[in-house]
């Protein structure tokens, strides 16, 4: 796959010849950003954690980011990015009400909790994918029942990182015209 920078290690020419600094933020939501990835080339393996608000792509930087615990408010850009409801964000991320407001809390979600923060954004970024930037369309596909998965909702099944992989390899049957 194509490796991303990150927006911290591209420099670009601006107006007038001028350099824009490394430490600019890139404009535009994580949604528009994603769908930008979308429309200039293949997004990168990391690209999906535009949804979470996050600036890098870089594994080893992810990985850590994981391990320390993402903010809570990478929940709140998946619930933005996505235009999930919280409720859906919730069954996606499996994660319990009372643990969130915990999470709200504290400012900090666990290195698990990271994970599946993670996984959410990388499922939804498939699916985002597959339905050309669409989000109306990537929850309606993933809130409803594939027969493809044997009847279940890929929202529920993508709660574990077995179902998740069985969501991405439906996703990537379809996008090679497999269907199944």
């Amino acid at each position: 796959m194509a490796h991303m920078e990150t927006s911290k290690s591209v420099r670009t020419q601006g107006a007038k010849g001028a350099v824009k600094p490394p430490s600019a933020k890139p404009k535009g939501s994580g949604w528009e950003r994603f769908r930008n990835f979308l429309e200039t080339g293949s997004p990168g393996a990391n690209s999906h954690v535009v949804l979470l608000g996050l600036e890098t792509f870089d594994s080893r930087q992810l990985l850590r980011s994981v391990e320390h615990g993402l903010p809570y408010s990478a929940f709140e850009r998946l619930v933005a990015n996505t235009s999930l409801s919280s409720d859906d964000a919730i069954v996606l991320v499996n994660i319990p009400q009372r643990t969130l407001t915990r999470r709200k809390r504290e400012g900090r979600f666990h290195q698990d909790e990271s994970d599946r923060l993670v996984r959410a954004s990388r499922i939804f970024a498939r699916a985002l994918s597959l339905f050309e930037g669409d989000r109306d369309a990537t929850k309606h596909w993933l809130s409803e029942p594939q027969k493809a998965l044997g009847g279940e909702v890929p929202f529920m099944l993508a709660r574990t990182e077995v179902g998740a992989l069985e969501v991405e390899r439906l996703i990537g049957r379809i996008e090679h015209g497999v269907f199944t």
